[in-house]
């Protein structure tokens, strides 16, 4: 059995994919947090968007059906999304003036992680943050 593998392209990034209860009022929250929408259909009231800030991206889809967050299928699992901050006090900072209210304040966990979560509209939470 082989146990290495020669690559041959590198990988970009990945995008979670929330199902959100209203793409208008998501919208407005992830540009709170600097995310500009990226894509949307249809332009006026859209069912589905694509919002982005650097090389983090989110995808938002309305189905008709409620949000499912982690958090609320198992305690263990609060997160939805981590998203690497190099400098999360500094984001911490950005995010507080904007006047975006946090899920838990930057900080080092127990884990080895510094950072913060924001929970957006849907209950979806999101972690920014690196490694100590």
């Amino acid at each position: 059995m082989q146990t290495t593998m020669e690559r041959t392209t590198a990988i970009g990034a990945i995008s979670p994919f929330f199902i959100v209860d209203n793409v208008g009022r998501s919208l407005a929250f992830y540009a709170a947090l600097g995310f500009e929408p990226r894509f949307r259909e249809p332009l006026d009231d859209p069912f589905f968007a694509i919002v982005g800030r650097d090389g983090a991206q989110i995808f938002l889809k309305h189905v008709g059906v409620e949000a499912q967050p982690n958090a609320g299928r198992h305690p263990w699992v609060a997160w939805d999304a981590f998203v690497h901050a190099h400098d999360p006090d500094a984001l911490a900072e950005e995010f507080d003036h904007a006047g975006v209210p946090f899920h838990k304040p930057v900080g080092d966990r127990q884990d080895g992680l510094r950072g913060f979560e924001i929970r957006d509209p849907d209950g979806y939470i999101l972690f920014f943050g690196r490694p100590r």
